[in-house]
């Protein structure tokens, strides 16, 4: 078991590193491949196009899981994430980039089947420290992600590429070696309806109190895709910072995150309360945005770290407060719901804030964190509105 755990987990890990690996050397591609100046708009398309294909497939991928067994449909994700890559690798033109960005995506939409598996193969007892584990293994990924792209793109542009393509290559082959098959597959047909991921969604928002808690969750969603989009145009911009110098700050960023959600949120929510909490990772988000808008000199922003990291246990505790706004029969549906909107997020927010960083470029780069500080605002009258009590059944899904 230990070992298909090492499988399931590693596949998490190269997921993240696939998102992360990109956004050094993002604007330096696009650059190449198109010769325009200005490529924010470039990189809002192929972030979205990514966020559009996970939230296509990553149902589609599950429920072939259900009726397949879970051990084909990651096999044949992992192989496709490794050729995929080998062909990012050498595509000489923008819309080949596109083709093999949207392939990742699909690939990537695998996490579904990864967590389905973990699933299977756990006890009720061992199945929250493990999805833990689980979630820890999507953030050590998006650490790694970027530093290595940066390190080897200031090489050559390409080379994070074949990097992936060589990692997943050899947990395609650890999984073939060592991945048995966690669940019989099923005999009954597949319903179709359980491949659209809207469905869920329009029954969410059918309910007048259910609304501020999802489009809560789609802001806060929509305000951590801002860093994948704008983060290396404005140190580029702003400070001059090669791949490498990208990498290591959003590394830096990737840590705090990390160990702020692994250790603080917890004792926050004993002290603060879990609305306090989520306000508290609000305000340190901010100061850390406002400082980002008017820095000149880039040590401010690693010395500004720590303050951001507060910005971490707003998540952790407003998915907490999010159990509280339906009863216990409707949990999971709500949670599908909720991953919906952070889906959804992933798709609409590279596009508004890679428009937004094209308006302020030329001025003043900056201002694109305080276009994120003003989502937040929004967000603080919403949070003070939240029921702290569980509420009475909703309606069934039909």
């Amino acid at each position: 078991m230990q070992r298909s755990l090492t499988v399931i987990y590693t596949a998490i890990v190269l997921d993240a590193v696939g998102i992360g690996l990109i956004f050094p050397i993002l604007p330096s591609l696009l650059a190449e491949v198109t010769g325009a100046a200005n490529v924010a708009a470039y990189i809002g398309i192929m972030t979205a196009l990514y966020a559009v294909m996970q939230f296509v497939f990553a149902p589609i991928l599950g429920a072939l899981s259900d009726r397949l067994g879970r051990r084909p449909v990651l096999l044949i994700s992992l192989a496709g994430a490794a050729i995929n890559y080998l062909f990012l690798a050498f595509a000489p033109s923008l819309w080949l980039l596109l083709l093999g960005r949207a392939i990742a995506g699909l690939t990537s939409a695998n996490v579904s089947v990864a967590t389905a598996y973990v699933t299977d193969i756990s006890p009720e007892a061992t199945r929250a420290r493990r999805f833990g584990l689980l979630n820890a293994m999507f953030g050590i990924g998006f650490i790694i992600g970027p530093v290595l792209g940066g390190a080897l793109g200031d090489h050559w542009l390409r080379l994070p590429f074949i990097a992936a393509a060589v990692l997943n290559a050899g947990n395609l082959l650890l999984a073939l070696l060592v991945l048995p098959e966690s669940r019989t597959p099923s005999r009954e047909k597949l319903d179709l309806r359980a491949l659209n991921p809207l469905r869920s969604l329009r029954w969410a928002l059918s309910i007048k109190s259910l609304r501020p808690m999802i489009f809560i969750f789609f802001a806060f969603a929509a305000t951590g895709e801002v860093y994948g989009t704008c983060w290396a145009l404005w140190g580029g911009d702003t400070f001059q910072w090669n791949g490498l110098w990208i990498g290591l700050s959003l590394g830096a960023f990737g840590v705090c995150q990390t160990l702020a959600q692994a250790f603080l949120p917890g004792p926050a929510v004993k002290l603060l309360g879990e609305r306090g909490a989520v306000l508290t990772g609000i305000a340190g988000a901010c100061v850390a945005l406002v400082v980002m808008a008017f820095a000149t000199q880039s040590w401010l922003i690693f010395a500004i770290m720590p303050v951001f990291a507060l910005g971490g246990i707003g998540a952790p505790a407003l998915q907490s407060l999010a159990t509280r706004q339906v009863d216990e029969s409707q949990q999971g549906q709500f949670q599908g719901v909720l991953a919906s909107a952070v889906s959804l997020a992933s798709i609409a927010a590279p596009l508004l804030f890679s428009s937004l960083y094209f308006v302020f470029r030329d001025h003043w780069p900056g201002a694109i964190w305080l276009s994120v500080v003003a989502l937040y605002a929004l967000l603080v009258p919403l949070v003070l509105s939240l029921r702290l009590g569980g509420l009475a059944a909703s309606p069934e899904l039909r």
